[in-house]
């Protein structure tokens, strides 16, 4: 009924127990009925002898692949394209209504609250109510790069005063969140926070793209967050990215599922995860 996936690279002090809580959710929520899907980078600790330990022990559940070499220069950009193998595998087997992208480190590492968490969208009422969907995290919502929201609508990191948006931003998520009540959601035009919940049928030709493409966003969404944070764009190079070149990947992917699709972007106020282990 789903696929698991996602890139995978020095996930090693995390990846047992990603593991276990994707055979959690996928024997509760789906009744057994997953696959995993892994694009693995190389590593310099032990992820791919837990890979293969993994696909040991279940050769039928488990499908990754070996990439040795970066494809590109920048991080974004590998990350878009090991995050589109993961897609372009399931669009090819096409077993499964349902995808679940997600970080396979210590964010998908905490303690599952309840599967019926995730198990109730995707029942009526609730599954008419989004396309993607992802989840609040504790102690905070801390995605902020993959966050576009009015009037926030497109990377923080683009704009003046980058790093203090981060957190004005942050406390604005947090805000609406906790005033959500637990069976309204969020309506957003991307987020991600490591782990969304993906109905294949609303993402038709939406890829990964890592690459800075402000003309993605409608003019008068990138006007909203010019006047919100009192800036033109800006190229800025930060010591974790080149923001001349480098976005977060999910913007594209959601972007373009919601103005070619008409996807359902939401976020659920409620926490699928204990606060993730350090």
């Amino acid at each position: 009924m789903a696929y698991f996936c996602g890139p995978v690279k020095n996930c090693g002090p995390y990846l047992t127990r990603v593991l276990e809580n994707i055979e959690l959710l996928g024997n509760t929520v789906f009744a057994g009925d997953y696959k995993i899907i892994i694009f693995y980078d190389k590593s310099s600790d032990n992820t791919l002898d837990i890979l293969k330990s993994y696909q040991a022990e279940h050769p039928t559940r488990i499908q990754f692949f070996v990439n040795k070499t970066p494809r590109f220069k920048y991080r974004t950009h590998n990350i878009a394209y090991a995050r589109n193998q993961c897609l372009k595998y399931m669009r090819e087997e096409a077993k499964y209504d349902y995808f679940i992208m997600m970080d396979f480190d210590n964010v998908n590492a905490g303690k599952i609250r309840d599967p019926a968490i995730l198990k109730q969208y995707l029942t009526a009422p609730l599954l008419d109510k989004w396309d993607a969907l992802t989840f609040n995290t504790m102690p905070y919502y801390y995605d902020i790069w993959a966050l576009s929201i009015y009037p926030y609508c497109y990377s923080y990191n683009h704009f003046k005063d980058g790093p203090q948006y981060y957190h004005i931003i942050k406390d604005y998520i947090g805000g609406l969140l906790d005033k959500l009540p637990n069976d309204r959601l969020l309506q957003c035009i991307s987020a991600f926070n490591g782990f969304g919940l993906y109905k294949m049928s609303a993402f038709i030709g939406c890829w990964y793209d890592g690459r800075v493409n402000p003309r993605l966003i409608p003019e008068h969404m990138l006007r909203a967050h010019m006047r919100a944070t009192k800036s033109s764009l800006m190229f800025p190079v930060y010591p974790t990215a080149d923001c001349r070149i480098e976005d977060c990947e999910h913007r594209a992917f959601h972007v373009t599922g919601f103005l070619a699709n008409g996807a359902k972007i939401r976020i659920s106020p409620l926490c699928l995860f204990e606060a993730a282990p350090q």
